[in-house]
């Protein structure tokens, strides 16, 4: 899910950066410490969206930045269990999908992808249902469950569901919806 962080903190101003607009110098200084970065806490932090307040700078002994105290808001993506995502299929393995969903992907196992008996295809990299005859493939657009998250440990991993009722494979929800107005 993505969120606006509000955040308070130290942001130090490296002295190179001195010389600029104060706020706008901690605006890069914020950008640079936390954009593309993972906290367990927080999630996938995608952007410094704006600086709020900020306090007196301070210096240390020794080193010659500047330490503001400052409050700001940032962009984060946290995926929470249970949560419906939409993504992409960027690759088919012979033990399941991984699904793109915003900065992080997710991967739907072979047993979660449908409820059927599901066969890879190595050759096309095609997963295939012995009986609804479903197919699924790289490109493919899709809607899933978050089952399983650790985000912020020592990996990142996502785990996702398609096998109930109004998820997987866009193509198939409208096949279905197609079966239900005959």
């Amino acid at each position: 899910m993505y969120k606006l962080v509000t955040v308070e903190g130290r942001i130090r101003v490296p002295p190179e950066k001195l010389g600029k607009d104060v706020k706008k110098a901690i605006e890069e200084s914020i950008a640079e410490q936390f954009e593309c970065t993972i906290d367990p806490k927080l999630g996938v932090i995608l952007a410094a969206i704006s600086v709020e307040e900020v306090g007196e700078g301070k210096i240390l002994p020794g080193d010659p930045g500047v330490r503001y105290q400052v409050k700001f808001k940032l962009l984060t993506f946290k995926p929470e269990i249970n949560e419906l995502v939409y993504g992409e299929v960027i690759d088919n393995t012979e033990f399941g999908s991984f699904i793109r969903i915003g900065p992080l992907d997710g991967l739907v196992h072979i047993s979660q992808i449908m409820d059927d008996f599901v066969s890879y295809d190595t050759k096309n990299s095609v997963f295939l249902g012995k009986q609804t005859r479903k197919t699924l493939k790289e490109g493919d657009k899709v809607i899933a469950r978050i089952i399983a998250s650790s985000i912020g440990k020592e990996e990142n991993k996502l785990g996702l569901t398609m096998r109930q009722a109004g998820l997987g494979a866009l193509h198939w929800l409208e096949e279905e919806k197609k079966k239900r107005k005959k």
